[in-house]
């Protein structure tokens, strides 16, 4: 059963009130979540930093998508099918809504009225049940982890390494998502990378994995991960793909290690034989950071109807100087395009907003950043993306 209107205000006001005790919150609630049920401490990292602000960004998203019923099944539903990897099961559900509900509770002090406490089971009610029909609709279909064997490693320079891995069985994916990534150094600590590639016949994917500071996860995969090393794999996602109906001319944007999927994409293209005209834009602080562009301008000399231009913003060099933004404004019109872009948050929603004024619609530009809020990336809210295509 749908939330009501009064349903959704009362939990949106109340997002409001708990905003400024949000870290305390998310705190107490896995505090008391694995007090009252400690079997349940061993699905978690024992860093918990990065989940907690998960679960601040799942619910903010939750929140902003209740009053749109499709996007919200199609958000939780993916997130049902993600836990899988994380070895949640039905009968842990229950246990996170009362802990959840209990925090709540703590930190909106008097505003938490019964109509508000009623007005939240039943959205968590909502989102639980999509999140299990969703996940065991698909372990009729394929496994809840992969483990991938370490194959090939190779630095790149300014902390990048591009990791080659070899999953012990099929995996499928389409060009342009992104899969989550499990090292045996940090268990239960995932990260989400792109392969850099269209799908193989060999089942190899190749990531190109940038070392961030602090980062769990990826100094282990560009610092410590050697051949013959394993990690898991969780199933991909996106919805940053090619359309195979669709033969619009492309723009792409991307930014840093943000090339991979861009790259497959590319690559895709090519080998759909597909009659359009592709301009891709890279963007970096400094030449140097320029990653990619070699390997792209190689492929633009192979396929006529790809063009590659670059930008740096920190930097001073003729022809390449600005913000990606202000070079995309530079060309165009793209009025008529299909645009994906992928990169740094910052230049993903300026770059959307430049494309939308040059008339592309918000249904025609395609990111992943904004559609991964109980995941990895800082997020623009649903309504400001919207307000952005405005």
């Amino acid at each position: 059963m749908p939330l009501t209107d009064d349903e959704i205000a009362l939990m949106r006001a109340s997002v409001a009130v708990v905003g400024p005790f949000a870290g305390d919150m998310t705190v107490y609630f896995y505090a008391i979540l694995f007090t009252r049920y400690p079997q349940v401490r061993t699905l978690f990292p024992d860093n918990l930093d990065v989940q907690r602000d998960r679960l601040l960004r799942g619910l903010l998203r939750i929140v902003d998508l209740v009053d749109d019923p499709e996007s919200l099944v199609h958000f939780c539903g993916r997130l049902g099918r993600d836990h899988r990897k994380f070895g949640a099961l039905n009968g842990h559900y229950p246990a996170v809504g009362e802990c959840l509900l209990a925090a709540l509770a703590r930190y909106a002090g008097d505003a938490w009225t019964p109509e508000l406490s009623a007005a939240w089971a039943h959205g968590y009610d909502v989102v639980a049940r999509v999140m299990m029909h969703a996940a065991e609709q698909d372990a009729h279909s394929r496994p809840a982890v992969w483990e991938a064997e370490v194959v090939h490693h190779v630095h790149r320079g300014h902390g990048i390494a591009e990791i080659t891995v070899r999953p012990d069985a099929p995996y499928p994916y389409a060009a342009g998502q992104y899969a989550s990534v499990e090292t045996p150094w940090q268990p239960k600590a995932w990260r989400y990378y792109s392969p850099a590639h269209a799908p193989r016949s060999d089942n190899t994917l190749t990531f190109h994995v940038r070392a961030v500071s602090q980062g769990q996860v990826s100094q282990a995969l560009v610092y410590s991960a050697l051949p013959g090393d394993v990690v898991r794999l969780g199933p991909t996602q996106g919805d940053m793909t090619l359309d195979p109906e669709s033969d619009r001319d492309l723009v792409c944007v991307a930014g840093g290690t943000g090339m991979a999927p861009i790259r497959a994409l590319v690559e895709q293209a090519a080998r759909n034989g597909i009659q359009r005209y592709v301009d891709v834009f890279v963007g970096a602080r400094t030449a140097e950071e320029l990653y990619g562009l070699d390997d792209m301008l190689r492929m633009s000399q192979r396929h006529h109807w790809l063009s590659v231009r670059a930008a740096v913003s920190h930097e001073r060099i003729a022809g390449l100087e600005g913000t990606l933004p202000q070079v995309l404004s530079e060309f165009g019109p793209f009025y008529q395009h299909e645009a994906f872009l992928s990169g740094p948050v910052d230049m993903v929603t300026q770059a959307t907003t430049t494309l939308t004024r040059q008339g592309i619609p918000p249904d025609r530009i395609h990111f992943d950043p904004f559609d991964v809020p109980a995941l990895e990336a800082d997020l623009m809210p649903r309504r400001t993306r919207d307000e952005a295509g405005q």
